[in-house]
């Protein structure tokens, strides 16, 4: 069994880079870390020059002292395979491995993830690097898990050296086969972009207008996510070879253009998430108006549980954040790190590592604070992370218990990259997003996101009442037939304007709209338009609600003996005409609206389709505070028990009420009626 995110135990522990300090801190700052409950250590993730200082020269007395004193200490460690930042003597005599601009020109040496994926130089000696690393700490006893590279796509989500395109033409000639096809799939015979050679293919490039054809950029960022994918599989496999059975390989972070669920699939035994949720109050364009941004942490977690619906936080933030050269954020306030952490893990996190130890004293990263300043000196921050190991003594019984979520928002990769690249396409996902997520959030209605890959089946949704697919302008027939067994069970599917009018290519289809989503949905769509600027807010009314339909239009019509309109539009032209179609389909609905999903029609869904504030009848909060739910053996009632976390992002006290008497957690008392909830302060309840 695995010594962490295993179950049984929910545990903390921190960052640190024995390379930064003097050998003679290293002993005090282990003793000092156990002793305020954080128990494991990663290390080594941009330490390549401390084993190979030179090409084909290594050394390995630098962590076999550092893994020593951990095991003499008891700490464990989570250890990395350094690819994140290759060193100078690499970059210097290989030019070729480093990362390019859309204009071609090389990225250069000094700062990190300056590499590129697909030069056949770096990918050998990534294989050297984590083969030698890997075969001799494999099996030292401090090691309980392995990290790859450091937060792959960060900074750098797009590349363009020329093995980017040399790569990017076998990933292509895979998928189509041939140049005519390739042609067809683009429409190259647009603005006369027509291939006649393999040669002429490359990563998309700077035009003189900016734009690049569309298929081309949405293959691009599939191209991107095989190949990280691939360089993951690489180096999984390698560690795997070496490492004791019971430790664990990782990789942190999500960023853009990755398919995080094949990751893990291939090359991962359990993701983890760098949560810091005071990004959300840099001083660049914060509003104090703006809706709790550090609630918005939550979307980023459920993103993680899509992937592994128990994780760990491999940075969670501890300090102020900052390079010298952008990111400012404050220091967190008393009782944001003890709100941030109890975030992570009401998401489903059971292990949470701070970001880190000490602060740097050189280097980009100099405003980059973690848990004690420059001085190592005893602080507030140590202090809290203390409070908060005692209180994870009292929580134990959390571990390995389940988010539950009886309502989901359906994503696909497809979708994901082609809302990126494509600005109408862009403009409601965004709006629906954010509207989507704010009108859950403010009504304590606990959410997943779902999404669609190859394998999922009927089954894989049945515990969601009601899911959303806000804009799935692409759809395939395979999704298709699982979203309609779905709703033929007796499920609830509500689909957005500008769905089905894409093919897998991103290509318009000419069937009539909404395409593939026609007979499900019950609906077409004899014409759509973009919210002219001139016609300021564009309601529906759906009997005794009404709400915006935002960004876009679909002008809808039922088409079947099951579909009815049940909602119109309000204002413009087309004041009166459909824009809300019900159909009943097998023992379930679908529902297509005309627009995109702005936070008041949201609010409008849940409550018409009975999905929001499942918990009403036992607490009522304020929309201060977030409510989620973890549950272990079955639902409480149904044999299992619920944990209801409730947590106060505001700087003020929130009045908070109990419906029926309920057991603190962390206290094991029972409390019942109205309650003060402390600036950011946070409640456990177990219910059975």
């Amino acid at each position: 069994m695995r010594k962490l995110i295993n179950g049984t135990g929910i545990d903390l522990g921190v960052c640190y880079y024995p390379e930064h300090w003097n050998r003679d801190c290293w002993a005090e700052d282990l003793d000092r870390m156990l002793a305020a409950g954080l128990k494991t250590v990663r290390v080594a993730e941009f330490a390549w020059s401390l084993i190979e200082p030179m090409e084909g020269e290594y050394t390995y007395e630098f962590f076999d002292s550092f893994l020593d004193l951990a095991a003499e200490k008891g700490m464990q460690v989570i250890f990395c395979t350094p690819t994140a930042t290759p060193p100078a003597w690499l970059t210097e005599k290989y030019p070729e491995v480093l990362n390019a601009d859309i204009t071609g020109t090389l990225y250069r040496h000094g700062s990190r993830r300056h590499y590129n994926y697909n030069s056949p130089v770096y990918r050998e000696k990534t294989r050297n690097i984590v083969e030698v690393s890997a075969a001799h700490y494999g099996k030292h006893p401090a090691i309980v898990g392995w990290q790859l590279d450091n937060e792959f796509n960060c900074e750098n989500d797009r590349f363009y050296s020329d093995s980017d395109s040399s790569a990017f033409r076998v990933f292509l000639q895979k998928r189509y086969g041939t140049l005519e096809d390739l042609n067809r799939a683009w429409g190259t015979v647009f603005w006369n972009q027509t291939y006649t050679d393999w040669s002429q293919v490359d990563v998309p490039r700077k035009t003189n207008t900016g734009a690049v054809n569309p298929h081309r950029v949405l293959d691009f960022y599939r191209f991107i996510s095989d190949s990280v994918n691939s360089y993951a599989r690489l180096q999984a496999d390698i560690v795997r070879k070496y490492k004791k059975p019971e430790d664990f390989i990782t990789t942190n972070g999500m960023f853009g253009n990755i398919d995080y669920q094949r990751m893990e699939k291939e090359s991962l035994d359990v993701l983890m998430y760098d949560s810091y949720p005071n990004f959300g109050y840099a001083l660049d364009g914060f509003s104090p108006e703006d809706f709790m941004k550090d609630r918005w942490s939550s979307r980023s977690l459920a993103e993680v549980r899509a992937v592994s619906p128990n994780f760990g936080i491999m940075e969670q933030q501890s300090g102020a954040n900052g390079w010298n050269t952008s990111m400012e954020a404050p220091t967190p306030r008393p009782g944001q790190i003890t709100l941030w952490t109890m975030q992570s893990i009401a998401h489903g996190a059971d292990y949470i590592s701070y970001f880190r130890w000490r602060t740097c004293t050189f280097g980009t990263e100099i405003y980059w604070h973690g848990i004690l300043d420059y001085s190592g000196r005893e602080n507030r921050r140590l202090q809290e992370i203390a409070r908060i190991s005692g209180m994870l003594g009292q929580m134990q019984e959390l571990a390995g218990s389940g988010y539950e979520a009886k309502v989901g928002i359906l994503k696909d990769y497809d979708n994901v990259w082609d809302a990126q690249q494509d600005r109408w396409h862009g403009r409601v996902e965004q709006i629906s997003q954010n509207g989507l997520f704010s009108a859950l959030q403010k009504t304590h209605t606990p959410f997943d996101y779902v999404y669609l890959k190859d394998e999922i089946q009927p089954e894989d949704l049945k515990r969601y009442d009601l899911l959303f697919y806000p804009h799935a302008g692409i759809l395939t027939a395979e999704r298709m037939a699982v979203l309609e067994q779905y709703v033929a069970a007796g499920g609830k599917l509500v689909m957005g304007c500008r769905t089905g009018y894409k093919d897998i290519c991103g290509r318009c289809v000419t069937e009539y709209l909404p395409g593939m989503a026609a007979k499900l949905t019950g609906t077409d769509i004899p014409e759509y338009s973009l919210v002219a600027p001139d016609d300021g807010t564009i309601m529906v009314r759906w009997e005794e609600e009404t709400f915006e339909a935002a960004g876009f239009n679909d002008l809808l019509a039922a088409a079947g003996e099951n579909a009815e309109v049940v909602g119109t539009y309000a204002s413009s032209y087309y004041a009166g005409e459909p824009a809300l179609i019900r159909n009943r389909f097998g023992e379930g609905e679908a529902y297509y609206f005309g627009g995109a999903f702005a936070e008041d029609a949201a609010r409008a869904f849940l409550k018409k389709l009975g999905a929001g504030e499942p918990y009403g009848d036992i607490l009522e909060l304020p929309e201060e505070c977030e409510l989620a739910v973890r549950t272990k053996g079955g639902t409480a009632g149904n044999g299992g028990k619920s944990y209801l976390f409730v947590l106060n992002y505001r700087s003020e006290a929130q009045s908070i009420r109990l419906k029926k008497p309920l057991k603190n957690l962390l206290t094991k008392e029972e409390e019942e009626g109205e309650r003060s909830l402390e600036k950011y302060g946070v409640r456990v309840y177990e219910i059975n």
